[in-house]
């Protein structure tokens, strides 16, 4: 028995250039029943987080060929001409390859499809037709929050049998609550969406009042690399450097080295001004005891609900504020904190069993 994974071109399966969809794949397969069972298919890197499992893929040498259409069709190759004759594909958050890999496979094998974003902002599922045929041909589909499951079901009169919310699961590496640093911290890419804006000029007056306070960004315009950083983001960490010492900018980490920082850090700002389908950034956070302030957003509240300070309609005012409020009362802070600790519940172990579960039905039927 195999299980197939397809992950989006984009998607670096590079043990430093980790992102969320690779994070969560990983997550779930070290608590997973079907370890020994396990490839992942993607984009050929030098260095793959576990290359135990990793079947890399070079570029097509045919230049005008799509390269996320290449991964499906090379995967699916590979699956064809497989002895085993009970296989099982999981395509994630590229539904336009879902329906390419359906129509490859021709019902051989059953095809799951995972939604890390809003899918009807994506290509394959952004029509209702597209998405009633997803239902159709998919034996599992799964949404990393309710927010995305419903933008899925957007149009639908009922709730098919097959859909799922999975939340990414994280894992919580500490023993016991750590000692924690005078400092504030920002993780994620450097763009508009992720309220980058907000979090630095909120810094900058907090900072002249909290002279003991360190305030850090944790992030690059692109995935893995410094070197091509966007004008914005080039623009961000310059203005936010003029804060002064208490502010520095690291650039781009691997996930090892942020969840460090997170250890220490008193206070994680998630100040996005976008629909996040889920938030890893806040579960991360909550599970390295972190008090957090937030924007009601996507699947944000699912995650945080009432452990933190949760901002609608947030803006640089509404961060000072909370920012004020942690810095300089420290009872506050510290029930925060003790609320992101104690209520922390998104774990990989609980979401990989939840994905065992469904995938055992599947694959006895």
């Amino acid at each position: 028995m195999q299980i197939n994974i397809l992950l989006p071109y984009k998607e670096q399966f590079d043990k430093n250039k980790l992102s969320s969809v690779s994070i969560t794949i990983i997550n779930n397969f070290n608590h997973s029943k079907f370890k020994n069972n396990i490839k992942i298919f993607g984009k050929y890197v030098e260095k793959p987080a576990n290359p135990n499992i990793f079947i890399g893929i070079k570029n097509s040498l045919n230049i005008f060929k799509s390269r996320n259409t290449h991964l499906a069709q090379q995967m699916c190759n590979y699956i064809l001409k497989d002895s085993d004759k009970n296989q099982l594909i999981e395509i994630h958050n590229r539904p336009k390859l879902f329906h390419y890999v359906v129509s490859k496979i021709k019902k051989k094998y059953p095809v799951n499809i995972f939604f890390h974003n809003n899918p009807i902002e994506m290509y394959g599922s952004k029509t209702l037709l597209e998405r009633e045929n997803i239902v159709k041909n998919a034996k599992a589909i799964f949404c990393v929050s309710k927010f995305v499951k419903e933008k899925f079901l957007t149009g639908f009169n009922a709730i098919p049998k097959n859909i799922h919310i999975l939340y990414n699961g994280v894992d919580r590496n500490l023993k016991k609550f750590p000692e924690k640093k005078k400092e504030v911290l920002f993780v994620g890419r450097l763009v508009e969406e992720k309220g980058v804006e907000i979090f630095i000029n909120a810094v900058a007056n907090i900072a002249i009042k909290a002279l003991d306070w360190k305030f850090c960004i944790v992030g690059s315009s692109h995935l893995g690399q410094m070197k091509e950083q966007s004008a914005f983001a080039k623009k961000s960490s310059q203005k936010f450097l003029e804060i002064g010492k208490q502010a520095y900018f690291t650039g781009y980490l691997n996930h090892d080295d942020v969840q460090k920082k997170m250890k220490y850090a008193s206070i994680v700002v998630v100040p996005s001004v976008w629909q996040e389908p889920y938030g890893l950034v806040v579960a991360e956070a909550m599970s390295n005891g972190a008090a957090i302030i937030t924007s009601f957003s996507g699947g944000i509240p699912e995650i945080i609900e009432s452990n933190g300070i949760v901002i609608k309609d947030i803006n640089q005012k509404k961060v000072e504020n909370a920012l004020h409020l942690m810095i300089n009362n420290k009872e506050k802070l510290k029930k925060y904190q003790m609320l992101s600790w104690k209520n922390f519940k998104h774990t990989s172990k609980k979401s990989s069993q939840k994905l065992d579960e469904i995938r055992i039905k599947i694959l006895n039927n």
